[in-house]
């Protein structure tokens, strides 16, 4: 077993040094079953130390633990969160007057299976948004509006524009939980913003990506279902998204700590973006009331894996986690800047795991409530204890993150 650690993770990996992590990992019993055959169950983590100055200043200590940027995972909706930073960023660069991020976005369509979108009922005023469908995605994680922002950003701009800012090998080529085919996946809706009187602001024609996708090979298991057959050869990944674990643990990053990082690698927000996404990545779907969510369902640790993966009940309100879950053929992921109110205690914790022991896939046999969520919860666990005891020259002041939830 080895680590790796590092001021600032990169995409290329630091030399391999003992650290806090490692030992955790090793010491902690229920998490000795997935650490020990790492490799098997596609395991990798990430772990960052804040530690703060006098003047409150943010210093990063990061801590891998069997991470390389080509390991690959399925990044199922993780890779909402940065369609939802990049669609506000692009709201600010429209610079057009009256649209941002409330007003009422038309969803047209000009190619086969585009889905059209003139309202959203789960908005109180049955208006489409991109501030409805952020919340929408980080609340519970919906699929439906997560596709509506992929659609506003089209395939060729959302990767561009993330490797633009550095995030490499980043390619993103679906849609989420709809079968399509590549050129349907690379065509896009018309897009159109209206005021309150339908009257047209701005006006988005269908796009197109030409851009040539590169060659993979990602392939995971020992078979697969397709319908009711069964096929004995590995699931082939290599045509469906992909988004390493250090980039979306860095693009977190440039959002909750965005002075922190380079000028070229943060999101183009307001100070009122980034209080939004704040409310939005550390709400409960419950503290909802458009949209409103079914509490029996849509439990306060529905979308927190780590700390408390399929926990039901009421959390502790000191705690808040500011994160982005994703879950799909036995990948489980969770991508978390974490904050205790009460113990001014914060860290980040990223990571995913492979939940998936027969091997086969498309058969909804997956190991998440046995492996998955209990070694998530546990390892969030593991990691909060020791950031508890462990010694700090300054604590931080965390009023940055505080939210009223009840606004």
């Amino acid at each position: 077993m080895s680590c790796n650690s590092s001021r600032k993770i990169s995409n290329t990996l630091p030399a391999p040094q003992a650290n806090v992590l490692d030992r955790l990992l090793t010491n902690e019993p229920s998490l000795h079953r997935v650490v020990s055959n790492k490799d098997s169950f596609n395991l990798q983590i990430i772990y960052t130390r804040i530690d703060r100055n006098a003047n409150n200043k943010p210093h990063f200590t990061d801590y891998t633990f069997n991470v390389t940027p080509d390991r690959y995972f399925y990044p199922a909706s993780t890779v909402k969160m940065p369609f939802a930073f990049l669609a506000l960023e692009k709201l600010n660069k429209l610079k057009k007057s009256g649209v941002d991020k409330f007003t009422t976005m038309i969803t047209d369509s000009s190619y086969e299976k585009e889905q059209v979108i003139y309202s959203n009922p789960m908005a109180e005023d049955c208006r489409p948004s991109v501030a409805h469908y952020i919340k929408q995605i980080f609340l519970v994680s919906d699929n439906e509006a997560a596709n509506r922002l992929y659609e506003f950003l089209g395939q060729n701009y959302l990767n561009a524009r993330l490797i633009r800012k550095g995030y490499k090998d980043v390619d993103i080529r679906n849609r989420l939980n709809i079968a399509l085919t590549e050129k349907q996946n690379r065509h896009t809706n018309p897009v159109s913003f209206v005021d309150t009187s339908g009257n047209m602001l701005y006006q988005q024609p269908a796009q197109f990506n030409t851009t040539a996708f590169k060659i993979r090979n990602d392939k995971f298991g020992r078979g697969f279902y397709r319908g009711s057959a069964l096929i004995n050869e590995p699931f082939d990944f290599s045509a469906k998204n992909k988004i390493s674990l250090i980039n979306l643990h860095n693009i977190l990053r440039a959002v909750i700590f965005p002075g922190s990082v380079p000028a070229k690698r943060r999101f183009n927000l307001s100070n009122n973006d980034y209080r939004f996404l704040y409310q939005c990545m550390s709400s409960w779907p419950g503290e909802s009331e458009y949209p409103s969510y079914d509490t029996a369902t849509y439990h306060d640790a529905y979308a927190k894996f780590l700390m408390y993966g399929s926990e039901k009940g009421t959390l502790p309100g000191n705690i808040r986690i500011f994160n982005k879950i994703g879950d799909a053929y036995g990948f489980l992921t969770d991508i978390a800047y974490i904050a205790d109110f009460e113990k001014r205690i914060e860290f980040m914790l990223s990571c995913t795991i492979l939940c998936n022991t027969d091997g086969i896939f498309n058969d909804d046999n997956y190991d998440y409530e046995t492996i998955g969520f209990p070694f998530m919860k546990n390892l969030g666990q593991v990691i909060y204890n020791y950031e508890k005891q462990r010694t700090r020259k300054h604590r931080p002041d965390l009023s940055r993150f505080l939210i009223d939830y009840n606004r």
